[in-house]
């Protein structure tokens, strides 16, 4: 019996239910990003270790494989909302989570061509970028290999939505974290060239990172035909079967998702770029505090993804004041979380610091005083991102995407940006401009999706279901 179904039983526990069921599938998704996360922490030390060119051609390399990545994924995570929806109007339902998962990795065969072709030619993108030629050359030989991670990891995100729309996610916490530790081995072997293996160098790291992700698919795909609960949906059945409406579905709700995805990580992309133009110290303490930044967003866009599940599942089953307990029972968490770490930015901000530079170093003292600065507006940042992130998850449970995406844009290019480049160049608060501009986009953001949130029972687009 799931938690709404529960929920509608006992009037009395409603709100204390609703967190017990969010918490228990956000948390595991939390992980299950930490882990994503130490496999790229783990790729860069030990790239780090083959030398700083090493390391700049491989940051080149990511940077550019991210870009097409990103907007990949986001096609992927519209299979989560749609199965989420369907499961909340057929709790039973078998045929309807089969064909959306089978059009899913339709829908990630299909992108991963204009993906491997662009990845391909890697260095000649590079090249005409304007990057040094003997970094964009070795950037080139690591994106060779790195592409072919593509599929399987979209593949995995596929049947990550299954298993987390029935609300039993542990298992990709599971493959996860075997495939962190997989892939420090990989690195070790194909980069260094052990076990009798020929040293690769940088393209080691691609090898590594390619095996990782098929490990993961498999690892998951195994999961879904051999677990009892997951076995009896045959997830791979007639595979060949074609489903159109279900493709155009995916398409519809997928292409805002990868918009947003991707108007958010290029104004990032670009923050770093304009902290390069200021100067080297400004552009390390922004590395800084972006990195301290990342780690604590996992749990917002852990709680994301829970209350797309979340709220999906009360919107398919037109329970209206479920939508709303499941919406805001993961707001309140996110944001409360977020301005915890917040106020831990601004009373400690050298401890933090501590763990990516000395602080006793004197050649340091420059890009420490900036790293401070920067944190006490990550602070604030905080708050509106954890808002944004979790009210994008929100909507995305509704179906609600198109609207959501106008507003990154508006929010993040249309005054972050701006504000971000006026106030760092034109009034010389340079990386500090920089950085309210961030704040600034990510609060218009936050404040647009919360506005459509409370405008729910006007804009929720109506339940439609191909068969």
């Amino acid at each position: 019996m799931s938690a709404i179904e529960a929920g509608v039983r006992a009037p009395e526990n409603l709100w204390r239910r609703e967190i017990r069921a969010m918490l228990a599938l956000a948390w595991p998704m939390v992980l299950t990003n930490l882990g994503q996360t130490a496999m790229t922490a783990t790729d860069v030390m030990m790239m780090g270790r083959l030398g700083p060119d090493t390391l700049a051609s491989g940051a080149l390399g990511s940077n550019l494989y991210f870009m097409p990545l990103i907007f990949g994924l986001g096609l992927m995570l519209a299979t989560s909302p749609m199965m989420a929806t369907e499961l909340g109007r057929r709790r039973h339902s078998v045929r309807d989570l089969r064909r959306t998962v089978r059009q899913g990795l339709w829908l990630a065969i299909l992108i991963c061509i204009p993906i491997w072709i662009f990845l391909w030619h890697g260095e000649s993108v590079l090249l005409a970028m304007g990057q040094e030629p003997a970094l964009a050359y070795q950037a080139g030989i690591y994106l060779r290999w790195l592409e072919w991670a593509v599929l399987p990891f979209y593949g995995y995100i596929v049947l990550r939505s299954f298993i987390s729309a029935l609300e039993r996610p542990g298992w990709a916490l599971i493959i996860v974290f075997v495939a962190v530790a997989c892939n420090a081995f990989f690195n070790w072997v194909f980069m260094f060239g052990n076990l009798g293996i020929p040293s690769m160098g940088i393209a080691g790291s691609g090898v590594a990172t390619s095996l990782s992700a098929t490990l993961m698919f498999a690892g998951m795909a195994g999961v879904v035909m051999l677990e009892k609960k997951f076995r009896r949906y045959r997830l791979f059945g007639r595979f060949w079967r074609s489903d159109w409406p279900r493709f155009k579905g995916l398409l519809r709700l997928g292409l805002p998702i990868a918009g947003i995805l991707a108007f958010e990580v290029t104004i990032f992309n670009a923050a770093a770029l304009l902290m390069g133009l200021i100067d080297a110290d400004s552009l390390a303490a922004h590395a800084i505090a972006i990195q301290i930044a990342s780690i604590t967003f996992m749990v917002p866009l852990g709680l994301n993804q829970a209350a797309t599940v979340r709220v999906g599942l009360a919107h398919g089953a037109s329970n209206l004041e479920g939508v709303s307990r499941a919406g805001w029972t993961a707001y309140v968490i996110g944001v409360s979380f977020m301005a915890l770490m917040g106020l831990v930015m601004i009373l400690w901000p050298h401890t933090l610091i501590s763990a990516f530079i000395d602080l006793g170093n004197p050649a340091n003292a420059r890009v420490i005083g900036l790293a401070v600065s920067f944190l006490a507006f990550a602070a604030l940042f905080q708050i509106f991102d954890g808002a944004q992130a979790v009210a994008a998850g929100m909507l995305r449970g509704l179906h609600d995407t198109k609207v959501p995406m106008i507003y990154a844009a508006i929010g993040y290019w249309g005054v972050g940006l701006p504000l971000g480049v006026l106030l760092a160049f034109r009034f010389g608060f340079h990386g500090v401009g920089i950085w309210i501009g961030l704040s600034s986009g990510l609060a218009v953001v936050a404040v647009l999706l919360l506005a459509r949130w409370l405008r729910r029972d006007r804009i929720a687009p109506p339940l439609s279901f191909a068969h």
